[in-house]
């Protein structure tokens, strides 16, 4: 059996705040205005994953209520939920990505952030696919304001 998730996230970009993308920091005037470290990639990773699954989102799972997750690395989100997956006993197959910005340009990193996703996730970088477009200067996002991510992701069921 075969499932297909699907993630979003976004978030304000505001000056003093680190960005990080796919848990691996960006060079950047600003960062995401974020509980934890907003790191947009990994919150839609972690979402494709657990609704592929059935499981409630990661706010439900990692809520902004809990002190305990203030200003917490995202990359340890993803290793819990890649631990819930083995868990469950899926494979993921197939992770494919779209970081929607105007600065910092994704292709400059992308060979890191999907190093840094495959060591987490225990699957082959070929099997991640990490790409950036812009919104055209339009939105929030076009505006330098905003910066937002999809991720799908093919689980497999093992026994």
């Amino acid at each position: 059996m075969m499932k297909i998730g699907i993630g979003y996230d976004i978030h304000r970009l505001v000056p003093g705040r680190k960005m990080v993308l796919g848990g691996v920091e960006i060079e950047s005037p600003k960062g995401p205005e974020a509980h934890s470290d907003g790191d947009v990639l990994i919150h839609a990773i972690c979402d494709a994953i657990l609704g592929a699954m059935g499981e409630p989102d990661i706010g439900t799972r990692f809520p902004d209520s809990d002190e305990s997750f203030k200003n917490a690395s995202s990359i340890e989100f993803l290793r819990e939920i890649a631990d819930l997956t083995r868990l469950a006993k899926y494979e993921i197959l197939s992770l494919d990505t779209i970081v929607v910005t105007e600065m910092p340009k994704i292709t400059e990193n992308r060979t890191k952030i999907i190093t840094s996703i495959s060591k987490v996730l225990r699957i082959s970088k070929d099997n991640i696919n990490v790409k950036g477009k812009t919104s055209e200067k339009i939105g929030e996002i076009g505006k330098g304001l905003a910066i937002a991510a999809h991720a799908a992701v093919l689980l497999k069921k093992i026994n």
